[in-house]
């Protein structure tokens, strides 16, 4: 443990808050009648998407954290902003409230999103082997992508679920990992009809000819001019994109490769995703690309249709920038919220907790316009309930927090990190009666500053780049300058398929520090 003072760090480096641009998120909106893949820079994975008159929508796997099943919703598929969630918090098992365990990486994976006779519907799956004996399957229900949203669980296990309504009434669900099944559903959309009909058992190719036999999985289906069409992801994380079609929806099944590309962020290539069709009857695809720690980001490829299959991009590559949808308006740039002054009477839709949250321990109401969060017991983050969290976003970002600490007892460690598996943080901890600031690096105290006067504010500041997935810490005792502290965080992917998150916390690592109060006055986003 190393102790350095006050005046020795700051005059190493100081960074003032005037250097940081306003930039509040990715936008790929070019504003002049072009967009730049990627259409979001974080972590959207198995994108899914439906038009529903004048409106987009798409949805994202989401995992363990809460709520879960993010729906996002635009004008143009190019301008996205949080329409709100499918499950508000998970009920079947006592370790989503870190009861007994804790259940990172099961909630909700490879989503899909349909709109049948007015309803809205999501699937996914949670599947075994991840913390759990039993995968199951779910489907959640409403009115408006807003809620509320009903869910029922069933007991049968649907890996990579696509719901599709076809158009003599019957419900289906293509799903499985390299051999792929369709399973009838009862036409009220709450039970399986009948068993899982195998309709895929080989491996495909890439367009090089490897002779490999890869698997698919994330399947999305749709019905054409008569034609059953099934995309599909293969290859992984380099992988590409794969079309089945059939007559009929058990088969026989064709394929072809619809996409392979890695140029935008090799090696890692195009894969997993849903098309749309607009209303002047364009096809667009939103597929996603693995960019690391930094998550599964989503772009948006146009359609060609040729010899009945649905290419995606130009000549077969992604081209990056494009013209946008013809949707016949000039639509409003918009970008998916971050910075939050927490004004509001709900939280903002940009947020969401590790697990489920103990909500006697938080409030947006005990002192206006702050996020209060009380200390539980936790031997250390991450095993810490009500742990707030929102995406880093590439290609770099910053995150800031103002915090007052003056309510902290004995045992508390509020601050701002950095989480995943690695995880780091900057934060106060207070002993004996003492406040002083921590830097932790993936459980391992990394420095220590003990200032005079630490009372009551404090500012801390996390910053994080796709150059070489990388972290950095910083504190500030007056708001403007910010001193660094600790090392280096390497960001990972210790929970696969998980990217890393800024995340707000207070926990206690003794007894009589429970219900000890950090008070969040703003958390303030930069790309920078």
């Amino acid at each position: 443990m190393k102790l350095k003072s006050v005046i020795c760090v700051l005059a190493i480096m100081c960074l003032p808050v005037s250097s940081l641009a306003q930039v509040e998120g990715w936008c790929p909106d070019n504003a002049d009648g072009t967009f730049t893949n990627p259409i979001l820079w974080g972590d959207w994975p198995d994108p899914d998407v439906i038009r529903v008159d004048d409106d987009f929508y798409m949805v994202s796997t989401s995992m363990h954290y809460v709520p879960g099943s993010p729906i996002l919703k635009s004008k143009d598929l190019v301008n996205w902003e949080m329409a709100g969630y499918a499950v508000d918090r998970y009920e079947e098992d006592p370790r989503y409230d870190m009861r007994g365990g804790t259940l990172y990486l099961n909630g909700s994976w490879a989503n899909s999103i349909r709109y049948h006779n007015g309803k809205f519907y999501v699937a996914f799956c949670t599947p075994y082997g991840w913390g759990t004996e039993k995968g199951h399957f779910s489907i959640c229900e409403a009115d408006c992508p807003e809620g509320p949203w009903e869910r029922t669980i069933f007991p049968e296990y649907l890996y990579d679920p696509g719901l599709f309504f076809d158009d003599d009434g019957k419900v289906y669900v293509v799903h499985g990992q390299h051999r792929l099944y369709i399973t009838e559903l009862t036409s009220d959309v709450h039970a399986v009809k009948g068993e899982p009909i195998e309709i895929w058992s080989e491996g495909v190719d890439n367009q090089s000819g490897t002779k490999k036999n890869y698997g698919m999985e994330g399947s999305h289906m749709y019905k054409i001019n008569g034609m059953y069409y099934i995309t599909c992801p293969a290859g992984g994380t380099k992988g590409w994109q794969v079309c089945l079609r059939s007559k009929n929806i058990y088969g026989p099944y064709e394929h072809k490769v619809i996409v392979e590309d890695d140029s935008s962020y090799p090696p890692n290539g195009l894969h997993q995703g849903g098309m749309v069709q607009l209303k002047n009857g364009d096809w667009w695809f939103i597929i996603m690309q693995d960019r690391g720690p930094i998550g599964r980001v989503p772009h948006l490829l146009p359609v060609k249709w040729e010899d009945g299959w649905p290419m995606l991009g130009v000549n077969g590559k992604d081209a990056i920038t494009y013209q946008k949808p013809n949707v016949g308006e000039q639509v409003k740039i918009t970008i998916p919220a971050t910075s939050d002054d927490f004004n509001k009477k709900q939280l903002g839709l940009q947020w969401q907790w590790n697990h489920n949250p103990d909500n006697s321990k938080w409030s947006l109401s005990e002192r206006k316009g702050y996020m209060r969060l009380k200390a539980s017991l936790a031997k250390d983050l991450t095993v810490a309930r009500n742990t707030l969290t929102q995406r880093v976003q590439g290609p770099n970002s910053t995150g800031t927090v103002e915090v007052d600490v003056s309510g902290l007892k004995d045992g508390n460690i509020a601050g701002l990190g950095v989480f995943q598996f690695p995880y780091a943080y900057v934060a106060v901890r207070q002993e004996n009666g003492r406040k002083e600031i921590v830097m932790c690096n993936n459980g391992k105290m990394e420095e220590v500053v003990c200032p005079v006067g630490l009372e009551q504010r404090i500012w801390f500041r996390a910053r994080i780049t796709d150059k070489d997935f990388t972290a950095r810490f910083y504190y500030s005792l007056n708001g403007t300058d910010f001193i660094p502290i600790g090392n280096v965080l390497q960001m990972g992917l210790g929970l696969a398929w998980t990217a890393n998150r800024f995340a707000l916390f207070n926990y206690s690592t003794k007894e009589e520090g429970i219900g000890g109060v950090a008070d969040f006055d703003w958390f303030k986003f930069y790309l920078k």
